[in-house]
């Protein structure tokens, strides 16, 4: 029987393998876009899920950022955790470091979040708020548009995810950006806790 995890659970397994304040932050921004995006598209009642989802999602990244997402799949199995835990994760990096699809909605906007929030978290700290709270989607609009503006976030995986999704890449931000608004500050009061 697979194993379920809680979010005190997922924490610890996330701690094992990162300890980087920048990916702890990330996993947790990621989270709350997740449990955001759960709400609004009618996955009430697998918010946790989707939050986990979202926490869990580099988990090998900062140990293994050569296997990312192949080594994710080993130390979830031998823990015997949930295979839609580990189907889920896994996906976000398809066609880059493996070749599982993403299929549920879940795993689409884990998908075409995930850089996204990179390239919007990079924006906000350029601004004299350091804050998402008062960016507008022309500023989003122009970082995204310089290639040169956060080069590590992939323009083009966030295009698939958008289209996978089925949104406009205007829309794409636009409730990205509604969902990190959402979770920011109780992200910066976790972080201080580190």
């Amino acid at each position: 029987m697979s194993k379920q995890l809680n979010r005190e659970e997922a924490w610890a397994l996330l701690t094992e393998y990162n300890q980087d304040p920048f990916h702890l932050h990330h996993a947790r921004t990621v989270e709350g876009v997740m449990r955001y995006f759960a709400q609004e598209l009618g996955y009430g009642d697998e918010v946790d899920f989707w939050g986990i989802v979202g926490l869990l999602h580099d988990l090998d990244f900062e140990r293994y950022p050569d296997q990312h997402c192949i080594q994710s799949q080993e130390i979830m199995r031998e823990r015997d955790l949930d295979e839609r835990l580990i189907h889920a994760t896994a996906s976000h990096g398809y066609g880059i470091t493996v070749d599982i699809q993403p299929e549920h909605e879940m795993e689409k906007v884990l998908f075409a979040t995930d850089e996204l929030t990179g390239l919007i978290g990079a924006a906000a700290l350029m601004r004299p708020s350091k804050s998402v709270q008062d960016m507008e989607l022309k500023s989003l609009k122009k970082k995204y548009k310089d290639k040169k503006f956060a080069a590590g976030c992939s323009r083009e995986v966030i295009e698939r995810g958008a289209e996978m999704c089925g949104l406009t890449l205007e829309e794409l931000w636009q409730q990205t950006l509604d969902a990190m608004r959402s979770c920011e500050d109780s992200i910066n009061r976790q972080m201080e806790e580190i």
